[in-house]
């Protein structure tokens, strides 16, 4: 097996030196769609330690055009994402240790997961995950790197408490869209290309060469030809209560969690958050996935056999099923 990272121990910012502090290392990722899969298989041929893997689904046919861990016959067994991720990358490396939870993270359920974790990747699918992750992050003072991809735009931060601006603080100071691979698509190479930012990060931070991380967002769109790199140090805030000097991390609070619940005798879930939605860009944006209507207090939209209506005090009812994993599935599909 000594040949297995030549090439990689041959490039001089790692070296035979950085490929044993990365095969000392455990990374988590949390979400297995098409930013986790191929974060995870890059991790694993990089010859990491251990990987954590967790996400909530299970594999669907659309799924195969972007998903690159993921067959046919997964899809046709309705395999967990997490577990069918687990199995390819033994296949592919079997020297490394794999863990898959098949679960819909929380803080309740993140926080015992991350006792041992040197790195996070964010590959989830929508921003109250990724606002809960922050904080939890924040707290723990566990790096993370996010990354978001949709049609042919995409971005990528590397978020180290203490030193760097929080995903809050990003958020706070730039406008960040709300359409989502439902609404919009997506095409495979914007995948790509957020990953190849994210795992160059990861590399850098499991070998220690803290010297050479990219210090500012990198933007882009494929389609457009655009390519762009933001200093976030001004977006960095004293009063920030998820990095600041006195924080208070409100995303790991219940009362700013995303709640569910099932409406007896209606085949309807509730979910309530206290995240603002603009009714108006909201409605422009479901144009695109279904028939829309609007009045002064609501936004309705169907959606393949369900009808979504959002309230403006953060409320939606998603019409057509009694279950709440299929309703949070559509709700972040049609809210980002």
């Amino acid at each position: 097996m000594t040949d297995r990272y030549s090439r990689q121990e041959l490039f001089k910012p790692i070296g035979k030196h950085g490929q044993q502090k990365m095969e000392a290392k455990h990374v988590l990722i949390l979400g297995c769609g098409a930013l986790g899969s191929a974060n995870a298989e890059g991790l694993a041929r990089a010859g990491i330690r251990k990987l954590t893997i967790i996400d909530r689904d299970y594999v669907e046919q659309s799924n195969l055009q972007r998903q690159q861990l993921f067959t046919e016959q997964d899809w046709l067994e309705q395999i967990p994402k997490a577990v069918a991720a687990k199995t390819r990358l033994q296949a592919i490396n079997s020297t490394i240790k794999i863990e898959a939870y098949v679960l819909d993270a929380s803080y309740a359920s993140l926080e015992p997961l991350l006792k041992d974790v040197d790195l996070v990747i964010d590959a989830t699918d929508n921003f109250d995950t990724r606002l809960m992750m922050n904080d939890l992050m924040q707290k723990l003072e566990k790096p993370w790197i996010f990354g978001s991809c949709v049609g042919s735009t995409g971005m990528s931060y590397t978020i180290l408490p203490n030193v760097t601006p929080c995903l809050q603080c990003i958020l706070d100071a730039t406008p960040i869209s709300g359409a989502t691979c439902d609404s919009v698509g997506i095409i495979y190479p914007t995948v790509q290309m957020v990953v190849a930012h994210q795992q160059a990060e990861a590399l850098k931070l499991l070998v220690e060469d803290f010297q050479a991380l990219r210090t500012k967002m990198v933007t882009f769109d494929l389609w457009n030809n655009y390519y762009h790199t933001m200093n976030m140090e001004r977006a960095k805030k004293n009063e920030c209560p998820s990095c600041g000097e006195n924080p208070t991390y409100r995303y790991l609070d219940y009362e700013n969690q995303t709640k569910t619940e099932i409406l007896c005798g209606r085949n309807t879930v509730q979910i309530r958050n206290k995240r603002h939605v603009s009714m108006v860009e909201l409605a422009k944006r479901l144009t695109s996935v279904g028939k829309v209507k609007q009045n002064d207090f609501l936004v309705s939209v169907e959606y393949d056999s369900y009808r979504v209506v959002f309230f403006q005090d953060g409320r939606a009812l998603i019409h057509g099923t009694n279950s709440i994993d299929a309703a949070k599935k559509i709700y972040y599909q049609l809210t980002g």
